[in-house]
């Protein structure tokens, strides 16, 4: 069975080929950049080439919360014909150098109508996606901090994708902000996990050393 992803990558790598004959732009964005300009909805939609983009959303008291991060091989956002008011509160961001090919609405429709497999991936992708915020909302708003952040950790980078994606330490502001925790409350958790021998942590950033310790911290249904 699957666990949850907050890392997404190579969820469309099989179509590479396929988008790169159809109509599109090629576009490259610096670390820092915005994907799209903030407070405007989905217009375009980007299959990642390479780099790691982050999405957020951005509460009008002007606090942050990270929900997912995307990298090479997966398209973000995902496809759909409506628009929402949340997209003027999401943010993607670029962590690297990020470059994708980037399409219009019409013209991912026009794939998707023709290409059935298409159609079955942008499926699965967004169970994936609904996956991870029912998660979010339904399991990890119940544990405590500690349990949080080793759900978290183990995640983000023990799973696949985080290793493949080069995200392979994030910084403990990111970490309070994918929580929705203080700082104050994550480094009692972290300190305990030092202590231990659970990870190390330098500049800022963290490296899980025990790997096996830390899924022993974790909730059921992380693992």
């Amino acid at each position: 069975m699957l666990t949850p992803a907050y890392i997404f990558s190579n969820d469309f790598t099989a179509f590479a080929s396929y988008f790169e004959e159809k109509p599109h732009t090629v576009r490259s964005f610096c670390k820092g950049e915005y994907l799209w300009a903030p407070g405007e909805p989905y217009e375009k939609l980007h299959y990642i080439r390479s780099g790691i983009a982050q999405n957020l959303l951005e509460h009008e008291s002007g606090r942050r919360k990270i929900i997912s991060f995307h990298g090479r091989g997966t398209i973000f956002p995902g496809y759909h014909r409506k628009r929402y008011k949340i997209e003027r509160s999401l943010l993607t961001v670029a962590l690297s150098a990020v470059d994708v090919l980037e399409f219009t609405s019409e013209q991912f429709t026009a794939m998707f109508r023709e290409n059935a497999a298409l159609q079955m991936q942008v499926i699965d992708w967004f169970s994936s996606y609904a996956n991870l915020l029912l998660y979010e909302a339904a399991h990890q708003e119940y544990n405590n901090t500690f349990v949080k952040l080793c759900n978290l950790l183990y995640l983000l980078l023990i799973s696949e994708n985080g290793r493949e994606s080069g995200l392979g330490d994030i910084t403990q502001d990111a970490l309070a902000e994918i929580l929705g925790v203080s700082l104050v409350n994550l480094t009692r958790s972290l300190t305990r996990l030092r202590q231990e021998g659970v990870i190390r942590t330098s500049r800022r950033q963290i490296e899980v050393l025990k790997p096996d310790i830390l899924m022993r911290y974790c909730s059921y249904e992380t693992f």
